[in-house]
């Protein structure tokens, strides 16, 4: 079965688009169309539902996806392991990465990497962490550098490198700003502007007002922090953000019993063998976490 069939199908399943599937493989959208022609005629059944625009898989392309994912990972695997018995450090790294992350913590890390390694080929897809962990447990990119989850996935392997405190923070004009000694309870007189709960860092904020039967007043919700870090400087409302994001436009304050972090780090699928390329890249970010926590 031919690989490029396999990823012009997946590229499809998963953006449920033909044109968007074409930007992803860089073909035209007629040439995606022919390879899922083809795989359809192949395998002599349809593979998606074509109802108006929406686009969703038949149960045979339901049943496909994984085993088409499977199929593409092990020839990758197989390219990858014959390119690293020469011992050279090359071929494609495919890196999942979040936003925060791959702003604040990863641009020296990435510039090293290619410059000593010029003969890989460094793909990064920017992802929330939670969607980081389905992406690497499905094989589709050997590290993600993410927020780590709370509790252990039985499939993957996760390795802190940073521990992000997580600092009170409000416009330097904000009422807050007047309150001599701060408690937990009197942030919920105000806005907040916090993560969304589908967040690991969103639940995390909630667990804890919970634990102390503590209120929040949530006015907005996004899972940007650069954009909640905008909302918060024009005051809009207080919120917490990691401490390596505080500067002028921002006042950081100081509250009785509220002390939160999270932890950031990389991981990657167990049962899976890493790369040369994978595994310079890991050395580079633990020697870059080491100096920076």
């Amino acid at each position: 079965m031919d690989t490029q069939l396999l990823e012009a199908f997946i590229a499809v399943a998963e953006s449920g688009s033909f044109s968007v599937a074409a930007e992803r493989v860089h073909l035209t959208q007629p040439a995606v169309s022919k390879r899922i022609a083809q795989l359809e005629q192949q395998l002599d059944c349809r593979l998606f539902d074509r109802i108006a625009r929406n686009i969703s898989l038949t149960e045979a392309g339901a049943a496909l996806l994984p085993k088409a994912r499977r199929i593409l990972l092990a020839v990758e695997e197989t390219r990858q392991s014959i390119r690293d018995l020469s011992g050279s450090v090359a071929g494609n790294l495919r890196l999942a990465i979040s936003h925060h992350i791959g702003l604040h913590r990863l641009p020296s890390v990435l510039k090293e990497f290619t410059t000593r390694h010029p003969k890989v080929r460094v793909d990064i897809d920017f992802m929330e962490s939670e969607m980081a962990y389905e992406a690497v447990r499905q094989g589709r990119f050997e590290i993600a550098v993410i927020t780590l989850a709370p509790e252990q996935h039985p499939s993957l392997q996760a390795f802190a490198l940073w521990r992000d405190h997580l600092q009170l923070v409000v416009a330097p004009d904000h009422p807050l700003t007047q309150i001599a000694t701060l408690q937990v309870a009197e942030l919920s007189n105000y806005p907040a502007i916090l993560p969304d709960l589908s967040t690991y860092t969103g639940r995390k904020i909630k667990q804890f007002f919970d634990q102390r039967n503590g209120k929040l007043s949530t006015s907005i919700a996004t899972n940007y922090l650069e954009t909640i870090k905008m909302m918060v400087s024009v005051g809009l409302g207080w919120s917490m953000l990691p401490a390596i994001m505080i500067d002028d436009s921002l006042r950081q304050l100081d509250c009785e019993g509220l002390a939160l972090e999270r932890t950031l780090g990389y991981i990657h699928h167990q049962n899976r063998s890493l790369s040369n390329a994978a595994e310079a890249f890991i050395q580079l970010l633990s020697n870059s976490s080491s100096g920076a926590q």
